[in-house]
């Protein structure tokens, strides 16, 4: 019996040749078709992630493109509505526009650099600082800065003492006149005789004159009319930075004229 039991313990460990050469050829032949079928899941999701980011991709396109179409259609609304205010608001201007004369400077960097002026939002009034000097002399002093390279400085009006008006920058070009706010604002300089700086009565009526037209011209409110003094602090136009109730006054003038 013992023998029986360790010959039977025997033939169990032992090892069958044929068997092992078939499980091995198994393995040989399911070897190349788990690495060709894990290749082609990988395949698979590459083109599946790549079809989604093209998905995306047009998506976004479509997106931007019917943004783009919007803010063209609103662009062009605006564009519209301010070009139809405009030309209502500058034939109503029309009926108040004062009288002045059109010399313009030379374009040049130091008193007209010909930029373009966007948009005008305020107005801003000036005195020349330069005493008995008139319309057509301050004109010429902005003139001879091209030349003499002094100083930047220009406005696009000048009102003289004896109430002329001469336009110096076109209303399309900013002017050398407040810092920091050249490209929103129009700017006026007036002439005086007074030791204090205050205005002549004609120089008075020229500029509210002007501000009325102006004002009306860009759909403005008296508010819109600032000193220099407003702007920065400078002490001009000296005369209504010191007299506030006369600086209100011109203001009234110019409210009962528009």
């Amino acid at each position: 019996m013992k023998e029986e039991r360790e010959l039977r313990t025997e033939l169990t460990n032992m090892r069958n040749p044929y068997l092992e050469e078939e499980f091995a050829g198994r393995q040989i032949r399911q070897r190349p078709v788990r690495q060709e079928r894990k290749a082609y899941r990988k395949r698979k999701r590459k083109k599946a992630l790549l079809r989604l980011g093209c998905w995306v991709l047009a998506g976004m396109a479509f997106l931007l493109w019917f943004l783009w179409l919007f803010l063209k259609d609103v662009k062009t609304d605006k564009g519209s509505v301010r070009g139809a205010k405009e030309a209502v608001a500058g034939a109503d201007a029309e009926a108040i526009k004062p009288d002045w004369t059109v010399d313009y400077l030379t374009p040049n960097p130091y008193s007209r650099p010909g930029e373009s002026l966007p948009e005008v939002n305020s107005i801003f009034v000036h005195y020349t600082a330069n005493r008995d000097t008139s319309a057509a002399q301050n004109r010429s002093y902005f003139e001879s800065l091209k030349d003499t390279h002094e100083t930047s400085a220009s406005a696009h009006f000048i009102v003289g003492y004896d109430g002329e008006i001469i336009q110096c920058i076109p209303l399309d070009e900013i002017a050398y006149a407040v810092k920091g706010r050249n490209y929103d604002s129009l700017s006026i300089e007036c002439c005086y005789q007074s030791q204090d700086g205050s205005f002549s009565e004609e120089t008075k009526e020229s500029l509210a004159a002007l501000l009325a037209y102006l004002l009306r011209l860009y759909g403005l409110e008296e508010t819109d009319i600032l000193r220099h003094y407003d702007c920065g602090g400078k002490l001009c136009p000296i005369y209504y930075v010191e007299h506030e109730e006369e600086w209100e006054a011109l203001k009234e003038m110019v409210s009962d004229m528009d």
